[in-house]
């Protein structure tokens, strides 16, 4: 049962524009590239103030070997005879329905859940998304990481199983609670990010073997991609045709060729957005120097690394509302015919 971190007098009225209800998801994977696949799931409903309506956890077959086991504890054995992902869509889209999904980086959260709906061919019901490391920084709160644990210390929530999904989800509601009455008693803006469904998938050639297999910690055999430390997987993306014109500025269009790098949550999946990028003749850079033309992020002031490069080198910083507007218009590079 969860403790109540709320016992506080709550503001009279609530603040009107805050969601009518949650949904604080975790979900453990079999890692954490484009093709790999859910296999557990655990929710909590919260009410509009927060408080605990109902909560639901499932294991889920991923059909193929389960990855980081020495993590989530999940054997092919123990998930072997679990549902696939397509026969609980439909029960934990009425978990979700009507409700902003809550997680602790909630990006990835929301990216597998959209890639296992549209795989299913089923559209997810959440609209809005909420990440709780976003909360933390817009509450100021002293963590000394953002870290679940660190959040749950704060509050003094006491995690049983760590990387269970049910767990997870139980120690993020607990958390959350009291982050959402300190913001609403603060009459702060919730730093809510629209969610972008898939609407088509098809999955790549992978190396994964199927489920039945069960792989060491030194990995499966072929290809050893789930050692720890190094099973995630890396996305290849072809060269950019277009030599690089230089930094993007401020008030004018882009050009193909330059170098693009995200930082931080992004409402369109940050897949789709590269992509799109990608198709419009702009080369994705990993991470930000001297070369990178524009740094594109919805939280400018956060000290990650790459928003601090990007200060440091002078490198100009958009939003992804600004970058969505600009990829319609990106000016032809000077060689293109």
């Amino acid at each position: 049962m969860l403790e109540d971190h709320t016992a506080a007098a709550l503001p009279t009225p609530w603040p009107t524009a805050y969601p009518e209800g949650y949904a604080v998801v975790d979900v453990e994977t079999t890692g954490l590239a484009r093709d790999d696949r859910i296999v557990s799931a655990g929710v909590y409903q919260l009410d509009a103030r927060g408080e605990v309506q109902d909560q639901w956890y499932t294991l889920v077959n991923p059909e193929r070997d389960p990855g980081p086991v020495w993590i989530h504890g999940l054997t092919s054995d123990m998930l072997a005879g679990a549902p696939l992902f397509g026969e609980i869509a439909a029960t934990l889209s009425e978990k979700l329905e009507g409700r902003v999904l809550v997680a602790h980086n909630a990006a990835f959260d929301w990216s597998m859940l959209a890639r296992e709906y549209a795989r299913a061919r089923a559209t997810t019901p959440v609209r809005q998304r909420l990440c709780t490391i976003a909360l933390s920084k817009e509450l100021r709160l002293p963590l000394p990481n953002h870290k679940l644990e660190s959040l749950a210390a704060h509050y003094g929530v006491v995690q049983q199983r760590a990387h269970h999904a049910l767990d997870d989800a139980r120690v993020l509601a607990e958390a959350f609670r009291p982050s959402l009455a300190l913001a609403a008693r603060a009459g702060l803006r919730l730093p809510l990010l629209a969610c972008q469904p898939l609407t088509e998938w098809s999955d790549g050639p992978s190396a994964a073997s199927p489920i039945g297999y069960q792989g060491g910690r030194s990995g499966h055999a072929g290809g050893g991609s789930y050692r720890p430390g190094t099973w995630r997987a890396s996305r290849k993306r072809p060269a950019c045709p277009y030599p690089n014109p230089g930094r993007y500025v401020p008030g004018e269009q882009l050009v193909q060729g330059m170098r693009v790098a995200f930082s931080g949550d992004t409402s369109v999946d940050r897949e789709l957005l590269e992509d799109r990028a990608i198709e419009a003749g702009l080369h994705i850079a990993t991470s930000v120097s001297r070369l990178t033309s524009v740094l594109v992020t919805n939280d400018p002031g956060s000290a990650t690394s790459k928003t601090v490069k990007a200060a440091s080198f002078g490198t100009p910083v958009i939003d992804e509302a600004a970058f969505m507007q600009l990829l319609q218009h990106v000016v032809p590079a000077p060689s293109a015919p």
